[in-house]
């Protein structure tokens, strides 16, 4: 009724609700014990999250440097490319909370520990993005609600309703891809074990080049980030569509409204290279 059973995924016998319900199930407990074990010691996680809030308060500060010396950016002003900041930065820091990780896959791949996540009752997935849950990481989303909130309240922009909705699924949609874009970067590490720093330089780089303006990067990267790797919908193209800019490659109007199905494609893409990659598991040996 639900296909051969598959060792290396004993829930590929149910179906998908019930797996995803399962996963939600074991992954809010794996976080809880986390939380739990952190505020254990409360004054080391209200430094460890102000050290994290300075550290990205930081990346903006060097933009604002920048534009002590210029008064555009690729024709940017600040405030719009505070908006683009915001975004991005948002997006990244939710899913950085939630499966922020998945780096670590690749040191298990490599020390065996992995297979202690096999013979466990919960899909692997949910246990390897909540190994470690790390609340404190909450100062970078809180750095880019506030630099988000500063761009809307100083731009000067004629809100409509699709303007008003297109932001807040901006912020989902980017969950989605740079979420799918962790995953399949894990799943990488299936094939090549610890290749954690591979994987900072998709998610944290695919981060810092949409902080910038796309009229400051080569067409060619234009297109590599569009049609290849659609970082572009994470905020260049919504974020155009709010400020009244033209967007890069003379895309269609709608194209700000085809980032939650970007996002979804993306999550799809990224689940077939999991399953794929965690089949491709041997453990190490003896």
């Amino acid at each position: 009724m639900y296909g051969p059973y598959d060792p290396y995924d004993p829930y590929a016998r149910y179906g998908p609700y019930r797996r995803l319900r399962d996963g939600l199930r074991a992954y809010r407990m794996i976080a809880a014990m986390w939380i739990r074990s952190t505020m254990a010691y409360r004054l080391s996680f209200a430094m460890t999250t102000f050290g994290n809030f300075a550290g990205t308060v930081l990346d903006f500060v060097a933009i604002m440097l920048m534009f002590s010396q210029v008064d555009e950016l690729g024709g940017y002003a600040l405030p719009e490319v505070a908006f683009l900041y915001g975004l991005t930065s948002t997006s990244f820091g939710l899913v950085d909370v939630t499966v922020g990780s998945m780096d670590r896959l690749g040191r298990r791949v490599r020390d065996g520990t992995l297979d202690t996540l096999l013979v466990r009752p919960a899909p692997v997935l949910a246990q390897v993005a909540a190994d470690r849950f790390a609340l404190r990481r909450l100062g970078r989303v809180v750095q880019g609600l506030l630099v988000l909130g500063y761009a809307v309240a100083v731009l000067d922009i004629e809100w409509t309703p699709l303007k008003v909705l297109v932001v807040p699924l901006a912020l989902l949609s980017g969950g989605l891809i740079f979420g799918a874009l962790f995953v399949a970067a894990g799943a990488f590490q299936f094939v090549a074990q610890d290749a954690s720093e591979v994987q900072h330089a998709f998610t944290d780089g695919g981060n810092t080049l949409l902080q910038y303006p796309p009229t400051v990067f080569a067409q060619e990267l234009l297109r590599g980030v569009t049609f290849v790797l659609p970082l572009a919908f994470v905020n260049w193209l919504p974020a155009l569509y709010v400020l009244g800019r033209p967007y890069p490659l003379d895309l269609p109007v709608w194209a700000a409204f085809a980032s939650p199905l970007v996002g979804a494609g993306c999550c799809a893409l990224a689940g077939l290279a999991w399953r794929a990659g965690l089949r491709s598991y041997r453990s190490t040996g003896s």
